[in-house]
């Protein structure tokens, strides 16, 4: 049977994974490699179908999805708000 020193270690062990699983998400290298690969991806797609300058053309997506990702975290900090004002209301 197991301890219970024993599974507080394994809790704290799993919370430091969670932690640096939550660090990568909100990284600035996740960010930039997310970015970067879909900069890629469409500047390929484009050259690929013959778009006039395909590889300018991408930036633009590109970046909405880098913006996109900066504010997740606001509009993540209203939900979580509002859900847990929905919770104690017992909604």
């Amino acid at each position: 049977m197991e301890t219970l020193e024993q599974r507080i270690q394994r809790i704290e062990e799993r919370n430091r994974k969670v932690e640096a699983e939550k660090g990568w998400e909100t990284s600035w290298a996740r960010r930039g490699l997310l970015t970067a690969f879909t900069y890629i991806a469409i500047g390929v797609y484009m050259w690929a179908i013959d778009i006039s300058k395909p590889w300018l053309n991408a930036v633009i997506p590109a970046v909405a999805f880098m913006l996109s990702t900066l504010t997740m975290p606001f509009f993540k900090k209203i939900w979580l708000k509002h859900h847990k004002e929905t919770q104690g209301n017992g909604k």
